[in-house]
């Protein structure tokens, strides 16, 4: 059987589309949220944490390695291979336990390296928790850095790209559904492109927390087994030198707020996005946003004409199963029973699910964002209708108020409320009023398309920029 073929029967009979009908979009996840990632990264904290007692001179039951032999070490995990993963799965067949699976893994490979190194420091002082929760806080610090981040990045990008091309031209805002004062294509998308940069930066400031203190967070054992090593300063000397930032207090578990945290964010993320498809798919159903129809490709099985927008959609529906998950897992994985109980430790393996539904979504947005264009002549075309110059109503009254005339606001109601107003209406209207010449000539000059404010003032200085696109 080819590559191809079996891609293709795994993704038949895949139990959910993250890794089905959605895998080549998902595949890159398989890094930091597949089993065999899990297994690597464990492997690389209980080989890390082998290299940090080797190096404290306190600690006399292991001597310092030379640089060859830590080398040779760190290899155990660089190198770590689908063989290598297997064979942990063997022994955890065995032990019935993931973490002493990787323990005995890594034994088993420092022996083999050298016969003389001492395999009963491995996972030293160590419970469970202090493998998992390191291993985790890098799985998601790497991946929100390396794949999380630049996406959303991209998304941000190709609306503000919108929003600054866009920022002059006027179209009939709308509120409660109902034509509106006038705003501009750009403006709109802008809103959205500086949501989206202000929740990004948030999680690009996100910390990142772990903690390696035994088996109830007190260093029992570490103190009692060698009692002259400082455990304070090398756990957090060991926890920072893998980038993350220590926590000193923490039950058997650390406490997970950084990981709500983060899982929050992402949320919101999601919540703005998912209103942005929603207010792209209606902008599409009313010509505003035309879609390029791609040779080949079918929007209905019986009306030939249709070209849905069924990429919004397809994003809107990956960012509700997202957002539910990760308000679910945000809500649950600081809580835990007592010193811990093993909810988290199971709940936490869905990340990966959560994750892949957003990484589906975000290229599913950029599938649609691709596709659009302005279609000017439609947005144009109800700014120009001659019966809608009812949207213009709240300039007149507001100038009104401004020169003193009574009752302002309860006469442009009488005159437009509920009715559709041309500008001869208007002009007869503006013609009654008592204002000197200057205020009549800005009325004259008032129309539909000039009364967008500072709109594109607004997109110029405030919204972000797309990122400059490396060359090459």
């Amino acid at each position: 059987m080819s590559q191809k073929a079996h891609d293709i029967d795994a993704a038949l009979m895949a139990v959910t589309p993250i890794d089905g009908r959605y895998r080549a979009r998902t595949r890159a996840l398989e890094a930091y949220f597949s089993e065999f990632a899990l297994i690597r990264y464990r492997v690389r904290i209980e080989v890390e944490w082998y290299l940090s007692l080797a190096a404290n001179p306190a600690f006399d039951a292991l001597k310092p390695l030379n640089d060859r032999a830590a080398k040779a070490l760190t290899r155990i995990y660089t190198d770590f291979s689908l063989d290598d993963a297997r064979r942990v799965k063997a022994l955890e067949a065995e032990t019935n336990h993931d973490v002493k699976a990787v323990e005995y893994f890594v034994k088993d490979r420092i022996a083999a390296l050298d016969s003389k190194l001492p395999v009963e420091i491995v996972h030293f002082a160590c419970t469970s928790e202090d493998i998992n929760n390191l291993s985790y806080a890098l799985i998601l610090k790497e991946f929100a850095a390396r794949e999380l981040e630049p996406a959303i990045q991209h998304a941000i990008d190709s609306i503000a790209s919108i929003a600054h091309r866009y920022k002059s031209l006027a179209m009939i805002a709308r509120t409660h559904g109902q034509e509106a004062s006038p705003t501009t294509v750009g403006k709109e998308m802008a809103i959205f492109a500086a949501r989206l940069a202000r929740q990004l930066s948030q999680l690009h400031r996100q910390e990142f927390l772990g903690k390696l203190n035994g088996a109830v967070g007190n260093f029992n054992a570490h103190h009692f087994a060698c009692a002259e090593l400082d455990w304070l300063e090398h756990s957090q000397r060991f926890v920072e030198s893998l980038g993350l930032v220590w926590n000193p207090l923490t039950t058997q578990i650390e406490s997970h707020d950084f990981v709500a945290e983060m899982f929050d964010t992402t949320r919101r993320i999601a919540t703005i996005l998912l209103g942005f498809c929603r207010d792209m798919w209606s902008y599409i159903s009313i010509g505003y946003f035309a879609q390029k129809a791609v040779k080949g490709e079918t929007g209905s099985s019986t009306m030939p004409h249709k070209v849905n927008p069924i990429d919004f959609e397809n994003c809107e529906g990956n960012l509700g199963i997202a957002s539910a998950l990760l308000g679910h897992l945000a809500d649950k994985l600081p809580i835990s029973r007592w010193q811990r109980d093993l909810t988290d430790s199971t709940a936490i393996r869905a990340a990966g699910t959560a994750f892949g539904h957003v990484i589906v979504a975000l290229s599913s947005l950029e599938r649609g964002m691709k596709r659009v264009e302005v279609n000017e002549a439609r947005v144009a075309a109800d700014l120009d209708d001659e019966q809608a110059w009812e949207v213009v109503a709240e300039a007149i009254q507001t100038l009104m108020r401004r020169h003193g005339l009574p009752r302002p606001y309860e006469t442009l109601k009488e005159l437009t409320r509920g009715r559709r107003i041309d500008r001869v209406v208007l002009d007869e209207f503006i013609a009654s009023l008592p204002l000197d010449k200057r205020a009549k000539a800005a009325l004259e000059r008032l129309s539909p398309r000039a009364y967008v404010g500072l709109a594109a003032e607004l997109v110029e200085r405030f919204a972000p920029r797309p990122e400059p696109k490396p060359r090459g």
